[in-house]
């Protein structure tokens, strides 16, 4: 079959299947089929020396950056390149209006400079292991889901805990895969004292800001560098000055030759969620539910956060990580819902299930065991669309949008009797920092915005917590003077009312605190709504998971991917270039002359901006980190499957040598959580050329270039 034909037919099908740029694959399950294919395509290493949980592999390059990106270890000293969003948060808690580390970029000359983030850890993969016998086992046709996560649960503590057979410094985790039908357990070790070594300015490192965010063609620098740290063993230690650079059993070399169109490209790293299994029903649900919550809710919290982030260089710096996260999704919502639309997503999805209906017919054992499967799905789906469309604008903005109400939940859900004193002290740690970053009438204005905007969007007065009944009653329906006597009489407008909680302050009630009552009434009422689904939900977890199962029965020669759940993946597909409209040709890759047309519109658009220091990087002269043309590529497209747990992946030739650095998807696929387009989809890296070239160029510091094994 010609890869053509192969494309075609992955693209009726609409499922997720082995085409060739296609997939996010777990090491540990590559099938010779596809190993022939990377080996096509122009994949030089075989499959043990990607991946051998016996010995060093390639896989041993590769981290899990904080549990929400990914990274690669790049030199035997522990040196970890990653994105600068994804880094961001990090630098910013370093920053300040004196020392503005976002504006100005920071760079450690020496280890000593190195700065410590006690928030901050990198997972590394040991091994994976398919454990789903032994948790399928003891599951039962007739278990309500509930009570089938509760054994799925219980069978997992008791496999991870097996596993590790008490060795402190490994962590096990058994995932599910292929929608609950599958059981793996990975082994991994986590390094705690993980340092910020170097980061670009933000006028490169999110150069474009929310104008390009998912767009091509792209001119970030998206990257940030950081080292791990070991105690005198190389094992995981908490962070001390006398530990140690981590010395790698596996790093990437840095390839400075480049890539041509049509090369081979592999990624790897730690991609988040997919969900390319989901139904049409569930497609239609997202889009109406979440995604418009997100789009709806984001987008007003953001023009607060905005309107104070501009008048103010210290609030600028609090907010900025925050903002950067949260915008993040709410343009990728708007992309999502405008592809689905333009692509027709829907309809594709139909015709898949029309085509499952008809192989079920012609099958009567299949007509046993899914008969019932999608018409099921589609009153299920009807049926809890109120309490969806409630329960998703509801989180958004009561549970997550203003900053102390949700502090004072995640309170109320600790244990404090059976806290530590060492428990303890982290916990105030870590909620100090967030108070920093906190501002109160930013928080007031949001929250009292928040609830004013839930009223309307859900009127039903059933989805409505009970303090609406406060606002009504005492304060004549105003949501501002509720909140303003809210914030003015609670202890836990700082840090001293979780410190009389965690000390059990006989003094301190705290039933009787407004904020714990307001706490309570969110969370009464969240699960209210949850309650109502329940049945729903129930029959929708169980069907999706038998349409997975049926999906894979029906195409039984076929391979199939598991969707993205953060766990290690490979992607494999090309460099190349694509046609994104009628007449509308995008190149492979983009150069520095972007940099400086972009900049032009910096007076115009802030996202453009570049100090004129900066800019004077881009002059022409780029040595060996330039191009055959005499000018420096700044990123480039490739066909390897991306979604938001990528960014940071390593971007890699055949040879296993780092090209760049995949921090972006592009917009004309935004639907690639749930579908992924061949012809349209594409993963935006940085080229590894431009990054070397700032981190030489602009923060002169070449002992960092010295570690890297260049090529």
């Amino acid at each position: 079959m010609t890869k053509l034909l192969a494309g075609i037919l992955c693209s009726l099908m609409f499922a997720p299947c082995a085409y060739a740029d296609e997939g996010m694959w777990v090491l540990s399950m590559l099938s010779k089929r596809s190993q022939k294919q990377m080996k096509a395509l122009g994949l030089k290493l075989n499959a043990k020396q990607l991946y051998n949980p016996d010995g060093p592999s390639f896989k041993d390059a590769i981290v899990s950056f904080g549990g929400f990106c990914s990274g690669v270890v790049v030199s035997p000293d522990g040196l970890v390149f990653t994105n600068h969003h994804c880094g961001y948060g990090s630098i910013q808690e370093h920053s300040a209006p004196d020392h503005d580390y976002l504006k100005n970029g920071f760079v450690a000359r020496t280890y000593k400079e190195e700065l410590p983030n006690p928030d901050l850890h990198v997972s590394f993969l040991i091994r994976t292991e398919d454990v789903t016998q032994r948790v399928k086992a003891l599951l039962t046709d007739d278990m309500g889901l509930r009570r089938r996560q509760h054994v799925v649960d219980s069978v997992s503590r008791a496999i991870e805990k097996e596993a590790v057979a008490g060795n402190k410094l490994l962590r096990a985790e058994v995932a599910s895969y292929y929608q609950g039908n599958e059981f793996y357990l990975s082994i991994y070790k986590d390094y705690k004292d993980v340092r910020l070594v170097y980061a670009p300015p933000s006028s490169l490192g999110k150069l474009g800001g929310d104008t390009d965010n998912w767009m091509w063609p792209r001119h970030t620098c998206d990257f940030s560098v950081f080292r791990i740290y070991a105690g005198p063993d190389n094992e995981p230690a908490e962070y001390s000055p006398e530990n140690k650079p981590y010395q790698a059993s596996a790093y990437a070399p840095v390839s400075l030759k480049g890539y041509e169109e049509g090369d081979f490209c592999m990624t790897m790293g730690y991609p988040g969620s997919t969900e390319r299994y989901l139904s049409s029903f569930g497609v239609d649900e997202r889009m109406k539910t979440s995604n418009a919550a997100m789009i709806q809710i984001r987008g007003i919290k953001q023009d607060i956060w905005t309107s104070y982030m501009e008048q103010d260089d210290a609030t600028r710096i609090k907010y900025a990580s925050k903002f950067a996260s949260s915008s993040n999704y709410w343009k990728n919502s708007i992309g999502m819902n405008q592809s689905i639309a333009d692509l027709g997503v829907i309809g594709q999805k139909q015709a898949l299930e029309n085509r499952l209906r008809t192989w079920i017919a012609q099958h009567p054992d299949m007509q046993k065991k899914y008969g019932t499967m999608l018409p099921a799905l589609e009153q299920a789906y009807k049926s809890r669309f109120n309490a969806s469309h409630a329960r998703s604008f509801f989180y958004e903005s009561l549970l997550g949008s203003a900053e102390l109400p949700r502090f004072v939940i995640n309170f109320l859900q600790l244990r404090v009797n059976d806290m530590t004193p060492e428990m303890k002290e982290q916990t105030l740690k870590t909620y100090e920092g967030k108070y920093a970053d906190m501002d109160l009438n930013i928080d007031k204005e949001v929250f009292a915005t928040m609830l004013k905007t839930y009223a309307e969007v859900v009127p039903a007065e059933k989805y409505h917590p009970s303090l609406y009944q406060t606002v009504a009653q005492e304060f004549g329906g105003d949501f501002k003077a509720y909140v303003d006597s809210l914030y003015a009489h609670t202890a836990f407008t700082t840090l001293d009312g979780l410190k009389r909680f965690l000390a059990n302050d006989t003094t301190f009630n705290l039933r009787q605190d407004p904020m714990t009552q307001v706490a309570v009434s969110l969370i009464q009422a969240y699960n209210g709504i949850a309650d109502e689904s329940g049945k729903d939900d129930e029959v929708v977890a169980l069907n999706e998971s038998k349409l997975c199962d049926a999906l894979r029965e029906m195409e039984i020669d076929r391979d199939f991917y598991p969707d993205a759940n953060s766990t290690l993946r490979m992607s494999y597909g090309v460099v190349k270039s694509y046609d994104p409209l009628d007449a509308v040709h995008y190149n492979y890759y983009t150069t520095t002359q972007g940099i400086l047309e972009k900049a032009k519109k910096g007076a115009q658009n802030s996202d453009y901006y570049i100090q004129p220091e900066v800019l004077k990087l881009f002059n022409g002269n780029y040595g060996r980190y330039g191009n055959k043309q005499g000018d420096m590529n700044t990123c480039f497209l490739s066909t390897n499957d991306i979604t938001g747990g990528n960014s940071g992946s390593g971007m890699f030739n055949g040879k296993g040598e780092l090209i760049g650095l995949a921090f972006d998807g592009n917009w004309e696929a935004m639907s690639g959580d749930i579908v992924f387009s061949p012809k349209l989809q594409r993963c935006i890296g940085v080229d590894i050329r431009y990054v070397l070239y700032v981190i030489e160029n602009y923060g002169h510091a070449d002992r960092l270039i010295n570690e890297l094994k260049l090529k």
